[in-house]
């Protein structure tokens, strides 16, 4: 991944929302454009005393799930918390984690929203854009939209509409445990999306890409 320059990276409120309308009016589905052999997952977390956040990157084998390699980058918190603009006090981490790896994912499944977002533009949308990686945004809470309840068995899903459009599914990737929300983050379609989190969930409610990384994160946040 090419190194990116954050000496232009919005620094206030209204720097950000200029850019995120700009953005979300690029976004859109679209199919993935090569084969999947490894897949990546994304997490942060912080350490709000010291300021600083803890991003985790794991790269997995998209056939077997074992891990290949992983990365944890620490930055300074340069964005203040702003409701709604959450990915840009999260995606230079991510980035520059993800770029610690020694080889590109061809996917990356991120804890957070994708096109199921106010604007459009969640943090796996915008992680996406700014990597040109094609990203999935997998979610354990509703942002915006509505829906029916999934029937309880591993693979149901209801659509997520937002202002008359799907933006998401509702998931129940275990039978029985509370669903995700998916939704297509960049350069894949939702259809896909859903695909690959199930494909990767190991079992568990979670996939594997994004319960490792934030094991990970969490753990490298407590410690320091």
């Amino acid at each position: 991944m090419t190194p990116h320059d954050w000496s232009q990276w919005p620094r206030t409120a209204e720097e950000a929302r200029a850019i995120q309308a700009q953005l979300a009016g690029s976004l859109g589905e679209r199919p993935l454009d090569g084969p999947v052999r490894n897949v990546a997952g994304v997490d942060l977390h912080y350490d709000p005393a010291r300021g600083l956040a803890f991003a985790a990157a794991v790269l997995l084998s998209a056939r077997t799930l074992e891990l290949v390699e992983s990365a944890i980058a620490v930055r300074p918190i340069d964005f203040p918390y702003v409701s709604g603009l959450l990915s840009f006090r999260e995606v230079p981490a991510a980035v520059e984690a993800l770029g610690m790896l020694t080889r590109p994912p061809d996917l990356v499944v991120v804890d957070g929203q994708g096109l199921a977002h106010p604007t459009g533009l969640g943090f796996a949308s915008h992680l996406g854009i700014i990597t040109g990686l094609p990203t999935i945004g997998c979610a354990k809470s509703r942002l915006v939209g509505t829906h029916a309840e999934p029937a309880l068995e591993r693979g149901a899903r209801a659509p997520l509409i937002h202002k008359r459009r799907i933006v998401g599914s509702v998931l129940r990737s275990k039978t029985g445990v509370r669903p995700l929300f998916i939704s297509a983050g960049h350069g894949i379609t939702l259809d896909e999306a859903v695909d690959w989190v199930l494909r990767t969930d190991g079992g568990r409610r979670l996939p594997e890409p994004t319960r490792q990384a934030d094991l990970l994160s969490r753990c490298h946040s407590l410690k320091g």
